[in-house]
């Protein structure tokens, strides 16, 4: 348990430092903006409370928001995610009770499981975070083109991340 938690404790270090220190000045045209630092809330155990995983991504949103100076779009973002993984895993079946606990890996749940749950959350991330930052349906198109970009940039990373640090 203490080992699981101190595990958990160094990849939201290791996400929030290469999220602020590195991808944040990867904008690419202002399109693509990878948020990787959302794979905490996607690997937290599948067992983990509803609080508990709520009050991890208001935590872990409003640390990326003192860094990026975004006045709690990313916390109320990452909240919408959390909220969001509790009805997904509602929704999503399990081959059976053993596949529902335990960490997100590639080798625990496969390739096609791992790669919807992780685009239906992102994806629903970046649609509330990219709405609330535009504030306007008047640039439906620009903003879904940001939210598609950066989706598809983020979804790529996460499964780079998981794929490089599967066991075998």
């Amino acid at each position: 348990m203490a080992k699981d938690l101190l595990k958990l404790l160094l990849i939201l270090i290791a996400l929030v430092f290469i999220q602020v220190f590195i991808l944040n000045g990867m904008k690419i045209n202002g399109y693509i903006n990878p948020y990787v630092y959302v794979l905490f809330i996607l690997i937290l155990p599948f067992e983990t409370p509803g609080w508990v995983l709520l009050v991890c991504a208001f935590i872990l949103g409003l640390v990326i928001d003192s860094f990026m100076n975004t006045l709690g779009m990313h916390s109320s973002a990452t909240l919408f995610m959390a909220f969001s993984r509790q009805f997904l895993l509602k929704i999503i079946s399990f081959r059976n009770d053993n596949d529902s606990k335990g960490f997100l890996t590639l080798g625990n749940f496969g390739f096609v499981w791992t790669l919807r749950y992780v685009a239906i959350l992102v994806f629903a991330h970046h649609f509330f975070l990219f709405f609330l930052e535009s504030f306007s349906f008047s640039s439906f198109f620009p903003t879904m083109g940001r939210i598609i970009l950066s989706s598809v940039f983020t979804i790529f990373f996460i499964l780079l991340a998981q794929y490089m640090f599967a066991r075998k």
